[in-house]
């Protein structure tokens, strides 16, 4: 295997690095080889769906968070969901845990390592690799401000004059931050914030390091471990600093280590990007990442009940063909970040883009932008719960629409091929926090509320409150997905024409033995449809997933 790493380390560096790596790197696997546990079930079936939540998503007083969580979720989860998502529970300074100061150890006021993995003892679960940026205000930086070895080498600096002028940014904010070191300034490049610092993965120190991090995750029990902001890894002046060769074969080192010692965790890519640029981590389909974001979807899905059309949406998801039967789709409609726009230009016009816009914005959310080449900003996110981003708030429309319109989009969500994660305030019923906006001036803190225990509990219990409300379609729909393989991830789907007024797919198991219909209105008026010679009437935003026959 040594000889493989040499080859794929030959694609990042120079031969004579990359021939020095490779015995370094095996001695690295060699390690952990005997520490890894593999778990008896580890393929992806249609029983699997993801919670994406923080560590401290539900708080109870005088308890850590973590088991606080894990409690919860095994009381009122445990036939629905199968795996957690459990967002960055390390040390951290900002950006709610993605600045993270220490990659090794869990934040104490959030808990511990076992309690991460009682929690992986009941669920699948996915761990963060950070791994684009670090805090400045963690041991590595600061051993760096002081010219430490071996950090002094593991973050990207650049000379003030370099033409930068290609790099594609993410957000509206300066690349480069100066810092004053013992061996005077130095720019740093700082792709998301100032408190931000890149790591520099042309020190093959970095590489071997991180790697060893993402192994001791495994350790811990993760059996997903998802790879935030992956396409920025590698940066090269005079390029766009996305997407580069050196970046897919770093997910292709990764990916073959994990197979070696630990075949059982699923590479999952987090990249925000157009459509085509997303996929693109599938590799050749045995390569790199096993699960990447299905990123255009959420924005897909808000145009579709936004116009009433689902057109583009059949289209776009008509086209979406997997390159082998080890990849698929991690399918979701909210997370804790907001709904991207980039992957969609090139899907929806840019009139579409902006009547995404100002829905937004007459539903009481906020608009993100990023700087563009040419010193121009373009909206980037769409901040806002979803629920409100489909209805709005401070309408007169009745609660039980809103509902309805709500489930009718997680129902096409859930319906499609692919693993769904569903984020926690999805799937408990929450509304925008615009009190959390004014506290912390970012516009992602309108998704990010904590809520408190008791009172969720409480709330569930009344059988009237929007959030059991929500809850208890969410289960009947987990329910009835769990119980088909016709919605197993390998099973091939076919989206139906069926009326611009309908969304449908015929979702059919691996082996053929069971088929599933699923149309869903997404007017707010009843629509007729006939399929497989049989008329449906659909009341407004009705789901209807209905068993059919075997093909013959």
């Amino acid at each position: 295997m040594s000889t493989f790493y040499t080859t794929e380390l030959s694609h990042i560096y120079d031969a004579n690095l990359a021939a020095h790596v490779a015995p370094r790197l095996q001695n690295l696997v060699e390690h952990y080889r005997r520490w890894i546990a593999t778990p008896v079930e580890t393929d992806l079936t249609e029983q699997d769906a993801f919670l994406i939540t923080y560590a401290d998503q539900v708080r109870q007083s005088g308890e850590k968070p973590l088991k606080t969580l894990g409690e919860f979720c095994k009381t009122n989860l445990h036939d629905l969901i199968s795996g957690m998502h459990i967002l960055p529970f390390f040390p951290w300074s900002s950006d709610d845990g993605f600045s993270v100061m220490d990659y090794r150890s869990v934040d104490p006021s959030l808990g511990n390592w076992q309690d991460v993995e009682q929690i992986g003892d009941s669920f699948r679960l996915m761990v963060d690799g950070v791994i684009n940026h670090v805090s400045v205000q963690g041991d590595w930086f600061q051993a760096f401000l002081k010219d430490e070895l071996p950090y002094r080498n593991y973050f990207l600096t650049m000379d003030e004059k370099a033409d930068l002028s290609r790099v594609v940014r993410p957000r509206a904010l300066p690349l480069l931050t100066d810092f004053i070191t013992t061996a005077g300034k130095r720019h740093v490049w700082t792709t998301f914030s100032a408190d931000q610092a890149d790591l520099d993965y042309h020190n093959p120190g970095v590489l071997l390091e991180i790697i060893d991090i993402l192994l001791m995750y495994a350790e811990h029990g993760a059996q997903f471990i998802r790879l935030d902001a992956i396409a920025y890894l590698w940066k090269e002046i005079g390029t766009t600093c996305i997407h580069l060769p050196q970046t897919h074969a770093i997910v292709r080192l990764m990916r073959a280590v994990l197979d070696e010692i630990a075949p059982h965790v699923y590479i999952v890519t987090e990249t925000n990007v157009p459509h085509t640029d997303n996929i693109s981590y599938f590799g050749d389909g045995y390569n790199e990442a096993q699960l990447v974001y299905n990123f255009a979807l959420p924005p897909l899905v808000l145009h579709t009940f936004r116009t009433g059309d689902s057109s583009i949406l059949s289209q776009w998801a008509s086209k979406l063909n997997l390159p082998s039967e080890r990849t698929t789709f991690f399918n979701f409609l909210a997370s804790h970040d907001g709904i991207g726009l980039n992957p969609v230009r090139g899907i929806l016009s840019p009139v579409d883009i902006a009547a995404l816009v100002d829905q937004t914005l007459k539903h009481d959310g906020l608009i993100s932008y990023k700087q563009n080449s040419d010193g121009t900003q373009s909206p980037y996110e769409l901040n806002i719960n979803y629920f409100d981003a489909l209805s709005n708030p401070d309408g007169d429309e009745p609660l039980d629409l809103q509902i309805d319109r709500f489930m009718a989009a997680q129902a096409i969500m859930l319906s499609l091929r692919g693993v769904p994660g569903i984020y926690f305030h999805s799937l408990f019923g929450s509304r925008n926090w615009c009190e959390g906006v004014q506290a912390t001036h970012q516009n992602r803190s309108i998704n990010r509320q904590k809520l408190e225990l008791n009172n969720l509990v409480d709330e569930l219990a009344d059988q009237t409150s929007l959030r059991s409300q929500v809850f208890n379609r969410f289960r009947c729909l987990l329910l009835l997905r769990a119980s088909s393989a016709a919605f197993h991830p390998d099973g091939p789907q076919e989206i139906l024409d069926v009326g611009r007024g309908i969304f449908g797919v015929l979702c059919t198991s691996p082996n053929g033995n069971q088929r599933m219909l699923c149309l869903q209105n997404v007017t707010s008026q009843p629509q007729v449809v006939s399929v497989h010679n049989t008329t449906i009437a659909l009341a407004p935003y009705q789901t209807l997933w209905k068993p059919m026959p075997q093909s013959h």
